[in-house]
């Protein structure tokens, strides 16, 4: 196998506008049609279709642009580098570790690759309880095609991993029904890194597809720009005002940019998209606004084997299971999807409870070690009302209030977890719970997982998917954002990005953005141009 070659590279060298503001000398003024916020899967996905479909587009990234040769696989480089507060950002009580991409790309630069199209239980339910009627499995299925086909989303024909064949073998014991994760790769080498970002150029994400493209066709990237706040008279968005950062993308270098368009596009994730719109006081008559974001707040269990699973081998993931969704009902006692992580040192060592001799002991277990992620699907009952974006000193913070009503699906998750991990013949399970021990048995397990307290920086919960806090509904009463992805109240805004979804998907949700976005986006292309927008090309 052999590297492909780097569009980042490449087109640099043959011109590409892209702007460091690391490297200002002085403010700037720039104007476009279209000034985008954010290059992960909203913003990369907008930018493409609008610059196809003619139009001057500036895309504002607050992250650095790296490219493959700076992709190590190393975890002390790609986290400060290429995540957001360098992989530690937490929720207000530090309850809930958040990963999110800071970098051109964004998330799409160092996720694991997993391409779920939006459930129909949940497009039902915005249907009903949103008035999305538009938004039906026919409906975006055009829109799913598209962008699967630009990405090179399908099925992924190598066996899986022993770490995610683990899940496979335990559950079929257990008659829990498993399926198979589709991935956007092309001639992927199996390595294992993708949280460091792809060194092979195989990840199809917006680093090496839309963006480049969007480049190509006139394109300007601003990178190391961190938007600070629109400027609104009366229904309209004048301009963005920007700040340049220095080379550690932290602080500020004093040099200032104003970016003046036709249309403005938010599209920076659904934590930093409702900060901006905060800052530029955006109007939010219901009070909405930042309100309704949602985590997937996922429990971990890890376990040991007699044999090597080397978890830091082979593609991430690949197997899932949604058994644990289709229990109960959609708005009761909430659901869990089953997935398996990559496992890497550092980021393992700082996520599973204990320390001193113990905690090196599992370290020293490291490469017969498994893990099992259990995805909780808020958004869907009263007692699982996601959290809220509020700012402290102009920065975003996340509220996330955790509810007995989500405790008890903690709780569930990490029975559910062990029980397979047993069943695929673990020697011992230790959930990331701080008072847990390692557990040699089923019957051991069950006892002590449903005695333990649940409570916050008790167990150990994470997250890597962000949505909500704009979300999309006609009725202004229910949403800031209408069903066109439009900002209620200001005729030039809109927002590309996982915080339109007025709850969480119930599964990873880089694939629900690219095909909504392209929908939206398309039509604000034809609604711009007076013409129909372009399709992107086939990967």
């Amino acid at each position: 196998m052999s590297v492909m070659p780097d569009p980042i590279q490449a087109g640099l060298a043959e011109g590409w506008r892209v702007i460091d503001g690391a490297q200002l000398q002085a403010d700037q003024t720039l104007e476009a049609d279209v000034v985008i916020v954010g290059s992960g899967a909203g913003g990369g996905v907008t930018a493409e279709i609008l610059a196809l479909s003619g139009l001057k587009v500036i895309l504002v990234e607050e992250g650095a642009l790296k490219s493959s040769r700076d992709f190590k696989m190393r975890e002390a480089d790609a986290y400060p580098a290429l995540y957001q507060e360098a992989a530690a950002r937490k929720t207000r009580d530090k309850g809930i570790n958040i990963l999110q991409g800071r970098t051109v790309g964004g998330g799409t630069t160092i996720n694991w690759t997993s391409s779920f199209r939006t459930p129909d239980s949940t497009l039902r339910y915005w249907n009903q309880h949103f008035g999305l009627t538009d938004y039906t499995p026919a409906a975006l299925a055009p829109w799913f095609d598209l962008m699967e086909e630009r990405l090179g989303i399908r099925d992924w024909p190598a066996p899986p991993n022993e770490n995610n064949d683990l899940l496979r073998r335990g559950a079929a014991k257990l008659n829990i029904a498993t399926g198979l994760i589709r991935r956007n790769v092309n001639g992927c080498w199996n390595l294992g890194y993708c949280g460091m970002g792809c060194p092979t150029n195989a990840k199809q994400s917006m680093l090496i597809t839309t963006i480049p493209s969007a480049l190509r066709h006139g394109a300007t990237l601003l990178t190391r720009t961190r938007a600070e706040q629109l400027l609104i008279q009366n229904d309209r968005v004048t301009r963005l005002d920007c700040v340049a950062l220095a080379a550690d993308g932290l602080a500020a270098t004093g040099r200032r940019l104003t970016l003046r368009a036709r249309h403005f596009v938010l599209a920076g994730g659904a934590i930093n998209t409702p900060a901006l719109l905060m800052r530029s006081a955006a109007p939010d008559p219901h009070g909405l606004l930042g309100k309704r974001t949602f985590l997937h707040p996922t429990a971990i269990s890890a376990a040991v084997f007699a044999q090597r699973v080397d978890g830091f081998a082979g593609a991430p993931q690949t197997v899932y299971s949604d058994h644990f969704l289709h229990t109960g009902p959609l708005d009761g006692p909430i659901g869990y999807k089953l997935e398996t992580p990559p496992l890497h040192p550092l980021l393992f060592a700082t996520t599973m409870p204990g320390f001193g001799a113990p905690h090196a002991g599992v370290m020293r277990q490291f490469p017969q070690v498994h893990a099992l992620l259990a995805l909780l699907r808020d958004g869907f009952h009263a007692d699982a009302p996601g959290g809220s974006v509020a700012l402290a000193n102009g920065a975003p913070v996340l509220d996330y209030p955790l509810t007995p009503f989500l405790w008890d699906g903690v709780r569930r998750a990490l029975l559910s977890m062990a029980e397979i991990q047993f069943a695929a013949g673990a020697r011992s399970v230790t959930p990331a719970h701080e008072r847990a021990g390692a557990y040699n048995s089923w019957t051991q397990a069950r006892a002590a997982i449903n005695a333990l307290p649940y409570q916050v920086l008790q167990t150990r919960l994470v997250s890597a998917h962000v949505m909500g806090g704009c979300a999309m509904a006609d009725d202004e009463r229910l949403g800031v954002t209408s069903a066109n992805g439009r900002y209620h109240g200001l005729t030039n805004l809109s927002v590309h990005d996982g915080s339109l979804f007025p709850t969480a998907i119930g599964a990873n949700p880089q694939l629900s953005i690219y095909g909504i976005v392209a929908r939206l986006a398309s039509g604000l292309a034809q609604q711009l141009t007076g013409r129909p927008a372009a399709r992107p090309a086939p990967a």
